[in-house]
């Protein structure tokens, strides 16, 4: 299994050191979707990658499961579920290809999560002239295979205080993904005045899964606090859930 950081485009720094670090450079190039769905009817889908930079590039795609923990990384395994062609290619400035995309598997009872990575390798002889960092781009793109039946819904689970933090989690008991468009925290006081208020930032919670939020609370409001209310938006849809805490709650 691989870990990575929750993030829709990787960067992986490279490799071309000479003596003295002195000059940065990165090619450029665009990944077109930056989403792939198939379903029991759409088996296959084209990825269009185009060399928008001044020099000839090259590329290698892999494809993976993906998962995330309950801590929003995401987790990569092998997989042949998802194929395409072709794996290597090269691309002169400006030139763009297509890249047939497409999955071995049927449709389930819930969705199926890939991703595809289109990485960028370095040029096959370093550059003599100065001293430089060459920096490789890596982009991830999803590949969501939808079930027959989609329904989307979600549950607020395990709001609470303890050390000094706000502790709950969302879990996704659908059948497809969703991103939360808006999770908020609020204290507030016996009168029902805001002592904080934070919006926090989301992403993917795929279906099956939940992402656990923590949030602190700061020593001078804890005693001020009399309940706290959580707010997830998904869609025209609003999680609410609110916990007393009497005499303030955030005892550690």
């Amino acid at each position: 299994m691989r870990r990575l950081n929750m993030m829709l485009v990787t960067m992986t720094a490279a490799v071309a050191l000479l003596a003295t670090a002195e000059v940065t450079s990165a090619a450029t190039f665009s990944v077109n979707p930056t989403q792939i769905y198939l379903s029991g009817r759409t088996t296959s889908s084209l990825l269009t990658l185009r060399n928008d930079s001044t020099e000839e590039l090259r590329f290698q795609l892999s494809a993976f499961q993906w998962t995330q923990s309950a801590g929003g990384e995401i987790e990569l395994n092998a997989t042949q579920d998802v194929v395409f062609f072709p794996a290597l290619l090269t691309l002169k400035p400006g030139e763009e290809r297509r890249i047939r995309v497409g999955s071995t598997v049927a449709p389930g009872a819930t969705e199926k999560t890939y991703r595809i990575f289109v990485e960028e390798l370095p040029p096959p002889a370093a550059s003599s002239e100065g001293s430089e960092v060459r920096v490789l781009t890596k982009m991830g793109v999803p590949i969501f295979i939808r079930p027959a039946k989609e329904s989307a819904s979600a549950a607020l689970a395990a709001l609470g205080l303890r050390d000094g933090a706000v502790h709950f989690s969302v879990a996704n008991t659908g059948t497809v993904h969703f991103v939360p468009q808006q999770v908020k925290v609020r204290g507030l006081t016996a009168a029902g005045q805001a002592v904080f208020e934070q919006e926090l930032a989301s992403w993917y919670i795929l279906t099956g899964g939940r992402r656990d939020f923590d949030v602190a609370i700061a020593a001078a409001d804890c005693g001020r606090i009399e309940s706290v209310v959580v707010e997830v938006g998904i869609g025209s849809n609003v999680l609410r859930e609110r916990v007393q805490t009497p005499g303030g709650g955030c005892k550690r």
